[in-house]
C-alpha cells in the first residue's frame, strides 16, 4: 500500500514536470560558446572579403554571449552559390550570415536562371557604406574614354553571371553600343587585377571605394583610367567620368541604369538567413549598430580606408524590395538583352 502511494505521488510529480513549460533560452545563453559563420561570395583579397572579415573581427563582442564569428569563402555563380546555400541549406537559428553580392535583388527581379531564393525573405543586417561602381581601363589599353568603347573591342575580365561585373557591361553594350568583350569565370577581383597586369584583361568593373582600399597606388600612379560610373550620385572625389544615367538616351534606358546603380548603392551587404528567431535578429541588428560606432571598429576601418556611412536593417531591406518591384516590362527587357 505504501509503495503504491509513493509510486502514485511520483507519477503525479512527473506529470506536473512534463506539463510545466521549459525555461526559454535567452539570446546570451544561445550565443555563449557558439559560432556565427559569414559566407563570402567573392574570393579573398577583394572589397567584399575585406568588409566581411572586418565585421567578423568586431561583431561578436557586441552580441550577448560574445560568440565567435568566422568569415569564409563560398564562391561561384557570381554570388548565387552563396545566396542559394544561405537560403536553402544554412541553419536558420542566427548562426549563419552572408556577405552577399549587391545585385541579389536585381538577379531575382529579372528572373535569372539559378536563383533559388526570395531576397525579400532574407534578414538584411547592414552595409558599411554605399558604393559607386565603374569601369576602368589599364593604362596600356587603347581605350581612354567612354567614346572609345564604341570603336575598339575592350576585353574585360569578370566573375560569374550574377555579378555586376557581367550584368552592367552587358547592358552598356546593349543600350549604349559599346564593344565590351566580357570574359567571365574569374573567382574574384584579385585575379582580375592580375589579369590586367598580365595583359589578359584591358580593364575591370569595380567600385571606387575598392580601388582606394586595395590599390591607391594605381590611382596615384595613373595605372588605371576611369571611363564611366554606375551610381545614383557621383563620388565627391571622382567627378570626371560620366554616370551611366547621363549617357542614357531614353527614359526606359535611364530607369534600367538607375536599377543597376541601386546594386552599388547597397554596398557590401550582410544578410542573415530567413526565419531567424525574432529576439536573436533584434540582437544581431543592435550589435551591428553598436559595432559601426565602436571606436575600435572605426579605427580599423580608417586604417583600411573604408568609409563608414551605414545602411542598416529595414532601410537596407527597403532597397531590396524596391528593386523587386521594378516594372515587369523593364525586367523582361533586361533579361532579353542579357
Amino acid at each position: 500500500m505504501i509503495k503504491r502511494t509513493w509510486l502514485a505521488a511520483g507519477l503525479a510529480l512527473t506529470a506536473l514536470g512534463a506539463a510545466a513549460p521549459a525555461k526559454a533560452q535567452s539570446v546570451a545563453e544561445f550565443y555563449k560558446g557558439n559560432t556565427i559563420r559569414i559566407v563570402i561570395w567573392a574570393a579573398a583579397g577583394g572589397e567584399y572579403d575585406i568588409h566581411a572579415k572586418l565585421v567578423s573581427r568586431h561583431l561578436g563582442k557586441q552580441l550577448p554571449g560574445n560568440p565567435a564569428v568566422i568569415a569564409t569563402q563560398m564562391t561561384g555563380g557570381g554570388g548565387l552559390v552563396a545566396a542559394n546555400h544561405l537560403y536553402n541549406v544554412a541553419p536558420k537559428d542566427g548562426t549563419a550570415m552572408g556577405m552577399m553580392v549587391s545585385s541579389l535583388p536585381f538577379l531575382q527581379a529579372i528572373g535569372l536562371e539559378g536563383v533559388r531564393f526570395d531576397a525579400a525573405r532574407f534578414n538584411w543586417v547592414g552595409t558599411i557604406a554605399p558604393t559607386q561602381e565603374g569601369l576602368v581601363a589599364w593604362h596600356t589599353a587603347p581605350v581612354k574614354t567612354f567614346e572609345d568603347l564604341r570603336k575598339v573591342e575592350f576585353v574585360l575580365g569578370a566573375s560569374g553571371a550574377g555579378s555586376t561585373s557581367v550584368l552592367t557591361p552587358t547592358m552598356i553594350n546593349a543600350l549604349l553600343g559599346a564593344k565590351i568583350k566580357i570574359v567571365p569565370g574569374y573567382p574574384g577581383g584579385s585575379q582580375i587585377n592580375l589579369a590586367m597586369e598580365r595583359g589578359e584583361s584591358m580593364g575591370r568593373w569595380n567600385t571606387w571605394s575598392s580601388w582606394k582600399t586595395t590599390h591607391p597606388d594605381w590611382i596615384s600612379e595613373k595605372k588605371i583610367n576611369f571611363l564611366l560610373t554606375s551610381a545614383l550620385r557621383k563620388p565627391k572625389d571622382l567627378q570626371g567620368p560620366p554616370l551611366l544615367t547621363e549617357l542614357a538616351t531614353t527614359d526606359d534606358d535611364k530607369r534600367i541604369f538607375e536599377l543597376l546603380a541601386t546594386n552599388a548603392e547597397m554596398g557590401r551587404p550582410i544578410v542573415a538567413t530567413p526565419d531567424v528567431p525574432a529576439d536573436r535578429m533584434k540582437a544581431i541588428l543592435a550589435a551591428y549598430r553598436a559595432m559601426i560606432v565602436d571606436p575600435e571598429f572605426v579605427t580599423e576601418a580608417n586604417k583600411l580606408k573604408i568609409e563608414i556611412d551605414p545602411i542598416i536593417g529595414d532601410d537596407l531591406k527597403a532597397m531590396a524590395v524596391k528593386a523587386l518591384s521594378t516594372p515587369k516590362h523593364l525586367t523582361e527587357r533586361v533579361k532579353k538583352l542579357m
